[in-house]
């Protein structure tokens, strides 16, 4: 998906419109360095969380499955900078679970891809929704955004949360719930 050539004159591009030398010693790899970067910070279009959500297991009950402190990295597509945290994740089987490295690699499908924060919160809910079936889901995050601290207002440190949820976890009880357990 990645067109390699594409992004390496659009580097070069960007770099003489900044007013650099693309001959210079220290950027003349830097178009390569950055092809390579992109292959790596937008993965999430060549994963599918279909197939990352397929591997299941029978449980009994109906007690809520709950990964919290996932870190992740995401590229505000506004302006190309980095926006990161963690997100915490929990839902409620239906009789089956999946295996808890296949949250976080959900989260990656999503956070791999040019993003807002509000829409990766949305996907993530949506895709466990939508692939599990289970009672409830609810989706968490906690982020820092560059384009919030080193550009525009400039306010280190500075957290956006956003949270989705879906079926069970509309109420209020189970919500706080959730919400105890990751703080």
């Amino acid at each position: 998906m990645i067109d390699q050539e594409k992004i390496k004159e659009a580097t070069k591009l960007f770099l003489e419109g900044i007013g650099e030398d693309i001959n210079r010693e220290g950027l003349k790899e830097t178009p390569d360095r950055v092809a390579r970067m992109c292959e790596e910070l937008f993965a999430g279009f060549d994963m599918n969380e279909r197939e990352i959500l397929s591997k299941r297991f029978k449980v009994e009950g109906k007690e809520a499955v709950i990964e919290k402190d996932i870190p992740f990295y995401s590229v505000c597509e506004h302006h190309l900078l980095p926006f990161f945290g963690k997100i915490h994740i929990a839902y409620i089987p239906k009789g089956e679970v999946v295996g808890i490295s296949k949250l976080a690699r959900t989260v990656e499908v999503y956070a791999r891809r040019p993003q807002i924060q509000e829409r990766l919160t949305n996907e993530i809910a949506d895709a466990i929704e939508r692939e599990l079936d289970p009672e409830g889901v609810m989706v968490y995050i906690e982020a820092e955004h560059m384009c919030m601290t080193m550009r525009g207002v400039k306010k280190p440190g500075s957290k956006t949360v956003t949270t989705a949820v879906r079926g069970a976890y509309e109420q209020e009880s189970l919500r706080n719930g959730f919400y105890n357990i990751i703080k």
